[in-house]
């Protein structure tokens, strides 16, 4: 339900905001006039969002709530339809972002000298190395530089960084076992070896796929 808690206190702060510069009206007619505008927006918020909502029983959970009373539904049976319709409402946007996911790796995979590894992450070998393939439980000093698909870097090391294989994204961990100290390669990997459905804040959508350079200087138990 907290999103749409916070619907409501966003409605409240800009309905707030706005009648600071509104001329001063009696206390009764600015409550009136804010609990109606509270209404209108989110009215009109959910005739976007749910077309088909059934009004009265819109404002017969609105009443009972807002009056503390006893509930038509559990607790248990709000959070399951509320989780319902929030993943059906995902759903159009995370198979847009799977398709031009599986678009763009089709794209990368048919680069030459492209070659991809059994999780399916697509290595380019700008730099051979000669030393010894971490272990999975190692620690590996790196340089690297992250990308989003459309180029935007995301993040990079201004140094040289160390970092425990156990810790990092799967991507890297399939990947840098399969890299000798001294390599420098380029890693496109997918967004199921990444951060998936979940993405990383506002950095990094989900379903996005990651690319990164990463040379491997040293690796230590």
């Amino acid at each position: 339900m907290s999103r749409y808690l916070f619907l409501v206190l966003g409605l409240v702060i800009s309905v707030a905001h706005g009648n600071e510069q509104s001329p001063p009206n009696t206390p009764s007619q600015d409550q009136h006039d804010l609990a109606y505008s509270l209404g209108a927006s989110l009215g009109e918020r959910l005739r976007q969002e749910v077309p088909d909502l059934q009004i009265q029983a819109l404002l017969d959970g609105l009443k009972q709530a807002y009056q503390g009373k006893s509930l038509a539904l559990d607790n248990a049976r709000i959070e399951q339809l509320l989780a319902q319709h929030e993943a059906d409402a995902q759903a159009p946007q995370s198979e847009s972002a799977l398709a031009t996911e599986q678009q763009f790796l089709s794209k990368e995979k048919a680069v030459r000298g492209v070659r991809e590894l059994a999780d399916g992450i697509l290595l380019t070998e700008l730099t051979p190395g000669t030393g010894n393939k971490p272990m999975a439980s190692d620690q590996v000093q790196v340089k690297y530089v992250g990308r989003l698909p459309d180029g935007t870097v995301f993040d990079q090391s201004t140094q040289p960084q160390w970092f425990r294989l156990d810790s990092v994204i799967s991507g890297w961990r399939s990947a840098l076992q399969q890299m000798p100290v001294g390599a420098k390669w380029r890693l496109v990997i997918p967004s199921d070896q990444a951060y998936g459905a979940d993405g990383a804040g506002e950095l990094i959508p989900p379903y996005t796929p990651l690319v990164f350079e990463i040379e491997l200087l040293g690796t230590r138990p």
